[in-house]
């Protein structure tokens, strides 16, 4: 059951009423959930008359663009391409969201903008351990899909939609079923009660679910289906312990062109295979390994990512990071890296990050 408490969602709404310009932050390279929670509050705030806009360290992928490309133009800035703009947007604002992550430093380039930032600070978020000391509001919880989710129940307990979904504006209502079915594979882990009943709800509001799906995962390159091919045919390692390992280096992702999110939901693939408990992906960025992790019940993503990856997230998702060359020298050594983390790992007490 999530729990919303009354009084916050009054303090929530008496600082929307007064803010003039609003600003909406989510976390660097935004996925579905971030971009679809940036989105829907976005147009919910735009219809109450506010002036808005969205500010993100790196730009959306193209994929989702049917939901972002409602965005009035010049009203969703990244860093990334003009960071004047964004720092204009950040620090000129009075209300400020922070959607989808728990500490100013998930924000990246952005995160000194933000701790220098004088405007009133609201967290919206489902991951673990938040940073309450940089927010005015917090809306923390973890047992719920996605911020999609989450803030979907919160617009709900206002005064402005009273439990009905159909009063959000259509756009709104698209943009969080989006973030929810992204951050949950498609109704495939992070499910809850709650979950299905915002799904429902959304439906009977006239989401377009079919659209949606098409979107998402109809309209992919060429190229990303063919390297998820060469990825699992002769790249794909499985260990003896029952995690399975995919490493992307640089000079693959320019042979296949890759753009960013080409890749999204790679590391969920492995799972499918019996004997697999835990999937790592591996990617190799400029002067690091981006690492993300999948898990089936009874591992914790989570605990591995915070052991051996310097990451966290949750329970069965998370994500990190191996740093060159402190970590490893270069990319050639992951493989040797993430074998004996993960053997270490698979072979002590599973425990939660929580539990310690």
């Amino acid at each position: 059951m999530i729990d919303i408490s009354p009084s916050e969602i009054s303090a929530l709404e008496q600082l929307i009423r007064r803010a003039e310009k609003i600003t909406v932050t989510a976390h660097m390279r935004p996925d579905g959930d971030a971009a679809g929670s940036c989105v829907a509050l976005y147009h919910c705030l735009k219809e109450m008359g506010k002036e808005v806009r969205i500010v993100l360290p790196d730009a959306c992928p193209g994929y989702l663009g049917f939901i972002t490309d409602t965005v009035s133009p010049g009203h969703m800035i990244d860093w990334e391409t003009d960071e004047s703009e964004a720092r204009k947007a950040i620090c000129g604002c009075d209300l400020i969201f922070s959607l989808d992550y728990n500490a100013f430093h998930r924000t990246g380039k952005m995160e000194q903008a933000m701790n220098d930032c004088t405007a009133y600070r609201i967290l919206i978020d489902h991951h673990l351990n938040p940073d309450r000391g940089e927010f005015g509001l917090v809306f923390s919880e973890t047992e719920v899909s996605s911020t999609a989710e989450y803030l979907y129940h919160i617009l709900m307990a206002t005064s402005i939609y009273c439990g009905d979904a159909g009063k959000l504006p259509p756009v709104s209502a698209l943009a969080l079923m989006t973030g929810m079915t992204t951050d949950t594979n498609n109704f495939a882990n992070s499910v809850f009660p709650s979950t299905l009943r915002m799904a429902s709800s959304l439906l009977e509001a006239g989401v377009d679910r079919d659209m949606m799906t098409g979107h998402l995962y109809n309209e992919y390159r060429e190229s990303r289906v063919r390297l998820m091919g060469e990825l699992l045919y002769t790249n794909m390692k499985i260990t003896g312990d029952g995690v399975a390992y995919m490493i992307l280096d640089r000079k693959t992702i320019e042979k296949y062109g890759l753009q960013e999110g080409d890749t999204e939901g790679f590391v969920n693939i492995p799972l499918s295979i019996g004997k697999v408990r835990m999937s790592c992906f591996f990617k190799e960025d400029t002067d690091r390994i981006r690492v993300s992790i999948r898990s089936k019940k009874g591992i914790s993503a989570n605990r591995c990512a915070a052991l051996y990856f310097h990451g966290g997230g949750h329970e069965l998702a998370a994500g990190g990071r191996l740093t060159i060359p402190d970590d490893v020298k270069s990319v050639s050594e992951v493989a040797s890296y993430a074998e004996n983390a993960v053997r270490k790992f698979m072979n002590e007490k599973q425990t939660s990050c929580t539990e310690q």
